[in-house]
């Protein structure tokens, strides 16, 4: 039994990583220029937005996971070499599984990078 049908898996699969790495992009650093524009008086301490934001690292990060498990499943679990070249049905699949397992490892380490600084940066700096 398939906890994720196969049918979900068409081309909006192959947009999911990156849409999930430029989501969490664009919260990372607006809540992080939002909090430090308002350094003088903001709702809650700096710790606390670095929680949240790494929180947010941990939702995109299982997102991408989950599109990568995808898939790999659409690429047949990788029992497929490419190149996926000839013009049939099965062959674009695989190609767009493999195609989308690539972007969801690109979109796994930039979500990284992204969150590489909540670990060094201890204060909005002036």
């Amino acid at each position: 039994m398939r906890l994720i049908p196969k049918d979900v898996e068409s081309l909006w699969t192959l947009f999911t990583a990156p849409t999930i790495w430029a989501l969490h992009f664009l919260v990372c650093y607006v809540t992080a220029a939002v909090f430090c524009a308002k350094a003088g008086a903001p709702p809650f301490s700096f710790e606390a937005m670095r929680l949240a934001l790494c929180a947010v690292t941990l939702v995109a990060l299982s997102g991408i996971v989950l599109s990568a498990y995808l898939a790999w499943r659409q690429w047949g679990f990788g029992s497929g070499d490419p190149p996926h070249d000839e013009p049939t049905r099965k062959d674009r699949l695989l190609f767009q599984g493999f195609a989308t397992l690539l972007l969801a490892g690109l979109s796994f380490v930039a979500v990284i990078f992204v969150a590489v600084p909540l670990a060094f940066i201890e204060a909005c700096q002036p």
